[in-house]
């Protein structure tokens, strides 16, 4: 019975894992403008994520515009991209065999071990997909909070952890715990 729990809240962890991952993928707020001067009068508010920028007006207007060539990127930004996107792929990949495990754990009982290998493989897939989240997420922050403190950096260019970082590192931490669960089986 502890073992069916287990698999449950593994798959459970899992899905918001993989839905996280998605989020974290998509959402423009990886890089947030700091309101660092004496002026607290904002107009505007920047938004830097991995497919597009965004600028905020007042909380009212919100205008977005993907970047204009992939050749124009930087190189760890180009590399986060193919990192996160790995990463979700990998999450829709090792959450399909982590149902798949789970399914036949309950109907056969006969062959054990062939189940083993679905719920093994799950947890493993979930392990890396939550390694591969953490990598650009754990950078870009370290990158931020370099540039924020660097007094070389123009108040104007420093930049604050967006929601995405932190959406990234839960969804990370759920991961890597869906795996763990599932490679202690």
């Amino acid at each position: 019975m502890a073992c069916c729990v287990l698999q449950i809240t593994g798959l459970i962890f899992g899905g918001i894992g993989m839905v996280g991952t998605l989020a974290t993928t998509i959402m423009p707020q990886w890089r947030v403008s700091a309101h660092i001067d004496s002026n607290i009068v904002v107009f505007e508010t920047i938004w830097e994520g991995l497919w597009m920028d965004c600028i905020s007006h007042l909380g009212i207007r919100l205008q977005c515009k993907f970047y204009d060539s992939v050749l124009a990127l930087p190189q760890p930004l180009e590399a986060f991209r193919a990192l996160m996107c790995i990463a979700v792929i990998l999450s829709i990949i090792s959450f399909l065999m982590a149902i798949v495990g789970v399914k036949y754990t309950h109907r056969t009982k006969e062959d054990p071990r062939s189940v083993s290998v679905f719920i093994l493989a799950a947890g493993v897939a979930f392990l890396l997909t939550g390694i591969l989240v953490l990598i650009p997420v754990s950078w870009t922050a370290g990158s931020i909070i370099h540039d924020f403190y660097d007094p070389k950096v123009p108040t104007p260019l420093k930049r604050e952890l967006g929601a995405a970082l932190y959406v990234g590192w839960v969804s990370a931490a759920l991961l890597i715990a869906a795996g763990a669960m599932y490679c202690s089986f």
